[in-house]
């Protein structure tokens, strides 16, 4: 099995040593864990976690497409929030990009995350 990197610049450069994306000849992608920042400026998007949701969404996207996949292929999603009492908000921004059959979910309040933000999502999506 051929294991492929995944860059985009239409999704935030990653911030550590990772991969924004790892795809797998045998039809997967994985991302790693996206957090709310603007490709272009490498700043913080949103002050709200449902404003920071939205901007996190948009990467995973540009992630999952220049690896030749798509939300609607997403098959597991893991949320980290900063807060638990943000679920409600950034579920309505989470339904707006997952609006038919949504992937499997987890959804964990964390103590930190990077830079502080309060949201970060990972997705495991298929590669057609």
């Amino acid at each position: 099995m051929n294991r492929e990197i995944v860059v985009t610049n239409h999704a935030p450069a990653a911030i550590g040593p990772y991969s924004q994306a790892i795809r797998f000849s045998g039809g997967m992608v994985y991302t790693a864990g996206q957090i709310p920042l603007d490709p272009g400026s490498g700043q913080i998007v949103g002050v709200t976690a449902a404003e920071q949701a939205e901007q996190v969404l948009k990467n995973v996207s540009a992630i999952l497409e220049a690896a030749g996949s798509s939300l609607p292929r997403a098959v597991k999603v893991t949320m980290f929030l900063k807060n638990m009492n943000d679920f409600a908000a950034v579920n309505e921004v989470y339904s707006r990009y997952f609006p038919h059959d949504p992937p499997a979910r987890s959804a964990v309040e964390v103590a930190r995350l990077p830079k502080d933000v309060l949201v970060e999502i990972e997705c495991l999506a298929l590669v057609p």
